[in-house]
């Protein structure tokens, strides 16, 4: 964990430079992906069978690679009574919030008398990714599907990498409208999403996070299929003035960092001594978390602690361009509207970012890697696709036919001109 301080007149460039230092996948990770995407794309499949028996020591075939129906009730039953409520109550909130966000397909006629508009339309079949290995996700579900189901895709295909596969998993699946379910994981199970791979039938977009290989896959096949976005390792900042709990603080700080090694917390205060109550807080913390090791490693390595005035807050928050913010202060608005990068913000005392992974109704899928500084995280626009709409009559049309030609003439594009002067001529 470093320790900053804003009055040290190396700050800006320590700090950048802290920023700078790299997080996540090594550099021969995009190298064995090309490899493996190659190989589905050719020989679909059996690639896929061999590379999940290699990788994942589970043989399959075309009919054991597919979930069945009575493995998903088996599944749902099999979750606590709790966990099914829990799961429920995350999902009602998370469509409710999602419908809010629906746009309206609008037609209008111009002063040039040109019927103009757009239209929204679902996309077909969306997949999605979800991480199975250091723990269960049926919370990645949720947010990825319920938002592609409440847009009315057709078809939402699920796929998380062979073994046991979580009841609460499939319990999630199953309240949030996925269609089909397949134990394939990695860049191969990608790739089988893009190019289709026997009974898998290829996708019109991939969304869900995953590891550096699934990452690597994703941007490799952009274009191929849409994507949602190139996730990286987890981050929060954690704006927070001395008349909080350092407990609380300390907390909320694992919550990211028990993510990945690689994950980054980070807590901004305008008091030295509370800063230090949160460090000897989130130490006590470690020694009792069973994600200890990954948080530890994650803290010693990312973390930091920076000493600021809060006025200057948004500043440094907008520097880092975080997935997530806390503002854990009596006044949050003042500095939250300040702010213009950032995934999500949490404000006061007792909005913390775990209530935002699960249950709060906005979308946990958000841009991590300083990508808040040009995207935003999941949300139904991410499954819905705009056409534009254009009507002339022959009155609108000369209207616009004199211009249309001119600037095709000056692009010299003689037929795009061409298809405007020879209506005149008619």
């Amino acid at each position: 964990m470093r320790r900053f301080d804003s009055r040290s007149p190396k700050f800006e460039a320590d700090f950048r430079a802290f920023l700078d230092e790299p997080r996540g996948s090594p550099a021969d990770v995009d190298t064995a992906v090309a490899a493996i995407l190659a190989r589905v794309k050719a020989e679909g499949l059996a690639a896929v069978l061999d590379f999940a028996e290699r990788f994942d020591k589970v043989k399959l075939d075309a009919h054991t690679l597919r979930v069945t129906p009575e493995e998903i009730e088996e599944g749902v039953a099999r979750t606590p009574v709790t966990v099914r409520d829990a799961i429920a109550f995350a999902a009602k909130r998370i469509r409710a919030y999602h419908e809010r966000q629906r746009p309206a397909d609008q037609r209008f006629t111009d002063e040039a008398g040109v019927d103009l508009g757009w239209r929204w339309n679902a996309l077909e079949s969306v997949g999605i990714y979800v991480p199975g290995g250091r723990a269960a996700y049926p919370s990645t579900v949720l947010m990825n599907a319920v938002p592609a189901s409440v847009a009315g895709v057709d078809r939402i295909a699920m796929i998380t990498p062979p073994g046991r596969l979580e009841p609460a998993v499939l319990a999630a699946a199953s309240a949030a409208g996925v269609t089909e379910i397949w134990r394939v994981g990695g860049a191969h199970g990608v790739a089988a999403l893009a190019y289709g791979a026997g009974p898998i039938l290829p996708v019109d977009k991939i969304v869900g996070p995953g590891n550096a290989y699934v990452t690597a896959a994703k941007r490799r096949l952009y274009g191929v299929v849409g994507i949602d976005a190139l996730a990286g390792p987890s981050e929060i900042v954690v704006v927070a003035d001395g008349q909080n709990n350092p407990d609380w603080i300390a907390a909320d700080l694992l919550s990211q960092a028990e993510h990945d090694p690689d994950a980054q917390s980070i807590l901004i205060t305008d008091d030295e001594a509370f800063g230090e109550a949160v460090a000897d807080a989130l130490e006590r913390q470690l020694g009792t978390l069973a994600t200890g090791v990954d948080a530890r490693a994650s803290w010693t390595a990312h973390g930091a602690i920076i000493i600021a005035p809060l006025q200057d807050s948004p500043r440094l928050v907008d520097l880092i361009a975080p997935e997530h913010v806390e503002f854990a202060v009596d006044d949050p608005d003042s500095l939250a509207d300040r702010v213009r990068h950032a995934g999500a913000l949490f404000l006061g005392r007792y909005a913390p970012e775990a209530i935002g992974d699960y249950v709060a109704g906005s979308n946990h899928v958000l841009p991590t890697s300083r990508a808040a500084r040009f995207s935003s995280g999941l949300s139904l626009y991410d499954f819905l696709k705009r056409s534009s709409i254009i009507r002339c009559d022959a009155e609108a049309f000369s209207r616009l036919a004199g211009p249309t030609v001119a600037l095709a003439e000056a692009e010299g594009l003689p037929a795009h001109a061409r298809s405007a002067s020879i209506r005149l001529n008619r």
